[in-house]
Parts: structure tokens; C-alpha cells; sequence
């Protein structure tokens, strides 16, 4: 499959890469349609799950997701729903978007005959708390690769018990703080993306855009990680990475295109 870029809209006032600049539904509908150009869908996040993060009720999470849905849904841009909430995603599902994406890995196994039923893509993505926002739980970069492998095949096949299709999923490994506090655990997932290729077989979604451990490594705050992120994201794309999840789909188009003329005529 060629690569498809999800680009990351944030309409929630804690969030770690733009502190709520988009709540307002107004400054979300701008933002929506600036992704809108430059991504194959956009990635629709209303409550944040960040260590720390101010929890979100899920009818909050509706109405602030609503608006942009519906403007979206009439520019027929594919979306997709970023939220570990049944609720939630049982709204998504009835407005027929196309992914949902959970950070717990779609958790709640009474939802999986839902799931079965709808169209929607499933993002399942590990995290090492299995359930909530992220935290800065230290587990060792050397244990995370089995940790990832058991969970995925425990999920694949309750997936498979529930008539959950095999080719409606999209496995995320998870990257930042929900591999836990050290920095190293995500730059040992991303070198192991082609093994978690071969083991499955299924197309992956990497999402490292402005997270802690590239900043940590360059010492640059957010305003300033966009090389690093992009960097990380190239490298992903080369170990097989089938999505991407990203702040700036544009910047990463220009820079794979540059990178593959260059390559083909090598």
C-alpha cells in the first residue's frame, strides 16, 4: 500500500504540542481545512492524553468534535476519531468516519460486536499503562519490544473471536510516554518497525510528531522540533511505516518527495 499521512488536529485546551490554540471551533475549522490539503485524513483528538491531562467527560468531547465533523463530512475529507472513549467512538461510528484511533488499543471488549459491525478502520495502538492517558511509568527500552508483540497478538485475536475483519486494523506501537520515561524505548521500537512488519503482517502507524524523546535529544522545545520530527518520521517511512501521523503532513510530502526523486535516480 503507499503511504498515507494522518494529520493531527488537537481541539482540546491542554495539549502538549499547542496549548488548546485550536478549542475554539472557529480556529479548528481553519486548521481542519489547512490539513484537509495536505494530509489523507485528518486525525481529530478532543480530549488529551498527555501525562497529567485534565479529564474529558465524552459528551464534552462530542460537542467539541461535532462542529468540525460536520464541516468536514460536507468537504467529504476523510476523518478520523482520536479518543479511548466507547461513547465517543460510538458517535464517530455514527457518523461514519473513516478510522478510529485508540490509544488504549480499544480496551473494552463489550464494544468489539460495534466495532465488528461498522466500516471504520482501527487504529490499535500499545501503550504501556494499557488503559488512560499516558504516564511516565519506567519500563526498561529492552523489555518493550515483547511487551508490544504479546499484546498485539492478545488483541488480534479477541479482534479475530469478536468477527472483527483482519484487514480493517492498523497497528500503532506507540511512541513518547506511552512506552513509559525512558527516552530510549521509542528510538528501539522505531529501529524494530520491520520485525513488527514481518511478525504481523498488517500496516503500521507511527506517530512520533514534537514527542518528548525527540526533544530530549536535540534539547529543543516544541516551537523548534520540527527538523527532528521529520528526521524520525523519514526513518520510519524507510523501516515500513504505512501511516504517518503528523502536526505538519505538508512539510513531510515535500521532504519525501525530494527524497524519492532522489533515490530513483540513484
Amino acid at each position: 500500500m503507499s503511504l498515507k499521512l494522518l494529520g493531527i488536529l488537537n481541539i482540546t485546551e491542554d495539549s502538549f504540542s499547542d496549548g488548546g490554540k485550536f478549542l475554539d471551533p472557529a480556529a479548528a475549522l481553519i486548521e481542519a481545512e489547512r490539513l484537509a490539503k495536505e494530509s489523507d485524513a485528518i486525525d481529530l483528538g478532543a480530549a488529551s492524553s498527555r501525562p497529567g491531562a485534565v479529564a474529558v467527560a465524552p459528551d464534552v468531547e462530542i460537542a467539541r468534535l461535532a462542529p468540525v465533523v460536520d464541516a468536514l463530512k460536507r468537504a467529504d475529507a476523510p476523518i478520523s476519531i482520536d479518543s479511548f472513549s466507547p461513547e465517543v467512538q460510538r458517535w464517530a461510528l455514527s457518523r461514519s468516519v473513516a478510522y478510529l484511533n485508540d490509544v488504549n488499543g480499544f480496551a473494552d471488549a463489550s464494544f468489539y460486536p460495534e466495532l465488528a459491525a461498522s466500516d471504520a478502520k482501527l487504529i490499535v495502538m500499545f501503550s504501556v499503562e494499557g488503559a488512560g492517558p499516558a504516564t511516565r511509568l519506567f519500563v526498561p527500552a529492552a523489555e518493550l519490544f515483547d511487551r508490544i508483540v504479546g499484546f498485539f497478538d492478545r488483541r488480534l485475536a479477541a479482534f479475530a473471536r469478536a468477527g472483527i475483519a483482519q484487514e480493517r486494523i492498523i497497528l500503532d506501537p506507540g511512541m513518547g510516554l506511552f512506552l513509559g520515561s525512558d527516552p530510549e524505548a521509542s528510538f528501539t521500537v522505531l529501529r524494530r518497525l520491520s520485525d513488527l512488519k514481518a511478525r504481523f503482517g498488517l500496516p503500521l502507524l507511527v506517530s512520533v510528531s514534537r514527542k518528548s524523546f525527540l526533544r530530549d535529544l536535540v534539547h529543543k522545545p516544541v516551537s523548534q522540533i520540527g527538523p527532528a520530527t521529520l528526521a524520525a518520521e523519514l526513518f520510519a517511512v524507510r523501516q515500513g511505516a504505512d501511516y504517518i501521523r503528523t502536526h505538519a503532513p505538508g512539510a513531510l510530502r515535500d521532504l519525501l518527495m525530494v527524497f524519492e526523486t532522489l533515490a530513483n535516480q540513484a
